[in-house]
């Protein structure tokens, strides 16, 4: 398998959301409700033919670039915003103003062909957004969604983060050309690492993926 360029989140590394759902799918993850939590080790390079066996994913020179075991659940997710709510808070997106990655396929302000998933703040601090659902949604693009919302909700500390561990589980596929909802929180920041949750939900209202993450903060923004 390989993590095509077009899933970049940091320049030259594959964007975590992403990357962590493509090594799920490849250890049998899908949209069935099992939960699994992937592991990152390094940064995921991109257009590099990688194996993944035992739970584990290799680089071509032997390097663990991730770990993926199944768990008993993602998190108990965030609650619900409306579409309403959630458009006026994409306007706040913080990252208009100021992104450590704006070519990151999923909340990169600089990709007309990504995600474009830009969750700005509700009034309670959770976070928001709304999302088009693309014509090729699959497992690995709900990974992708539950990402970078989450890590926002991280990101209003003024650090940098990157996704070091995400535990994702999908309960079914939204309808390509549909609008979602995708909202995160924080749930505690100590020191370098933060514990966020996500979750998408469908046009009817109803949960449709759950993700809890942790985050490493790798600078100061600034």
């Amino acid at each position: 398998m390989q993590i095509a360029s077009r899933y970049n989140g940091p320049p030259g590394s594959g964007n975590g959301g992403w990357s962590a759902g493509a090594f799920a799918v490849a250890a049998g993850a899908g949209a069935d409700g099992r939960a699994f939590e992937v592991t990152l080790r390094v940064p995921p390079p991109l257009d590099t033919p990688l194996t993944v066996a035992d739970g584990k994913v290799a680089g071509p020179d032997g390097t663990l670039i991730a770990e993926v075991v199944p768990v008993p659940d993602a998190g108990t997710g965030v609650p619900p915003a409306s579409l309403a709510a959630a458009r006026a808070a994409a306007d706040g997106y913080p990252g208009f103003a100021d992104h450590p990655f704006p070519t990151c396929f999923v909340c990169g302000p600089e990709r007309p062909d990504g995600l474009r998933i830009f969750a700005g703040p509700l009034a309670d601090g959770r976070m928001a957004a709304p999302w088009v659902v693309p014509p090729d949604v699959c497992v690995e693009t709900i990974w992708a969604a539950l990402d970078c919302p989450g890590g926002w909700s991280a990101l209003q500390s003024g650090q940098v983060y990157l996704l070091g561990r995400i535990a994702v589980a999908v309960d079914a596929l939204p309808e390509a050309g549909s609008t979602c909802v995708v909202v995160g929180a924080a749930a505690a920041v100590q020191g370098r690492k933060a514990v966020v949750d996500s979750s998408v939900y469908a046009p009817d209202g109803g949960r449709i993926a759950t993700a809890r993450a942790t985050w490493i903060a790798v600078k100061a923004v600034g």
